[in-house]
């Protein structure tokens, strides 16, 4: 009997999956990344694959005609956007995912953006690679870009998920309050030192509040204007994890009056945005090119979950990791969340 054929076309941590040479035949074709079906890429290679293990390639219908004898499809995100889900369905062809293989990443990022936005960081800098900062104001700094400190002020943390319980952790060593809402999580969950709130409680007392929650129905538009105006009062919000979670038009409209003092944000509704977008103008947002995951570590978390996945499928045992299907794609909300 012969081993069943892997293609690989992702970066994947090979010294880890050593140990895994005598039950499967890895084939690595690593491909540019660039969301392209993988029917065009790697046609020999899928007349043969058992298993694809991919990141950001496609792996759509055309692929699927190509891949005759595939039984079991790895997407390495959280969520398979690059999987046609249907379609491997109509196969009867398992898809299983890498959920938190970034969460570390994230988090960091996260809390970037919070030090970033509430110590105004980038404004200073770009404010002194101006020339602003002269001889003859050489204190102007200290009173133009103060901003609160840490400790001592809430996070509210909003999904308590891996990430979120990553910021939270990260939150307590600030000397920060936490509190984090989850409506799926009990207090013996949390992580020590933590408390569960509603939402409506959290958004009331944060100083700042982060989100980390899936992209669900129930989650689309979760902050909108009425959620943004029970905000404290120069309080901030960042988000690293969908933007469509948060109504942006309403977001604008609540920096540009002062009610929220600030903003960090990774994701957004158009991405690449539009360079007349407002969040691009105002010097209260700090904002990233949708790089939280943009780590090379990720490579270690996500080769343990696929051997995880690999061995399960190997002994025949139940697949860890199966895709979620009640996560909505992001690429096709976002673009029409206004209102």
């Amino acid at each position: 009997m012969t081993n069943p054929s892997v293609l690989v076309t992702c970066e994947l941590d090979r010294a880890q999956l050593e140990p895994l040479a005598d039950r499967f035949d890895i084939t690595y074709a690593i491909t540019e990344n660039r969301r392209r079906s993988l029917a065009g890429q790697v046609p020999t290679a899928l007349a043969t694959a058992d298993v694809i293990i991919s990141e950001i390639d496609l792996v759509d219908l055309d692929t699927l005609e190509k891949a005759p004898r595939l039984d079991l499809v790895v997407s390495c995100r959280a969520a398979p956007v690059n999987v046609d889900l249907a379609a491997c369905a109509m196969r009867s062809i398992p898809v299983c995912t890498t959920p938190g293989r970034n969460a570390d990443s994230t988090a960091d990022l996260t809390f970037s953006l919070i030090l970033d936005a509430t110590r105004r960081i980038t404004e200073a800098s770009m404010w002194m690679r101006r020339g602003e900062w002269t001889a003859d104001n050489s204190s102007e700094p200290y009173r133009r870009f103060k901003g609160p400190t840490l400790r001592g002020r809430t996070l509210g943390v909003v999904g308590g998920g891996a990430v979120g319980r990553r910021v939270a952790v990260r939150g307590l060593g600030f000397g920060m309050d936490v509190l984090i809402y989850d409506p799926f999580l009990t207090q013996e969950a949390l992580p020590p030192g933590t408390t569960l709130a509603t939402l409506d409680d959290l958004l009331a007392q944060s100083d700042v509040v982060t989100l980390h929650v899936p992209l669900v129905k129930e989650t689309i538009g979760l902050i909108d204007a009425d959620r943004l105006a029970a905000m404290k009062q120069g309080a901030y919000l960042v988000n690293a994890s969908r933007a469509a979670v948060v109504i942006e038009d309403a977001l604008v409209d609540s920096l540009r009056s002062g009610h929220l003092a600030g903003a960090g944000l990774d994701v957004f509704r158009e991405e690449p945005p539009a360079p007349q977008n407002p969040l691009l103008q105002l010097e209260n947002v700090v904002v990233t090119p949708h790089i939280a995951g943009a780590s090379y570590d990720v490579i270690r978390p996500q080769t343990e979950m696929v051997i995880e996945i690999l061995t399960a499928y190997a002994d025949g045992a139940d697949l860890p990791y199966r895709a979620r299907e009640d996560l909505v794609d992001f690429r096709k909300v976002e673009s029409v969340t206004t209102a």
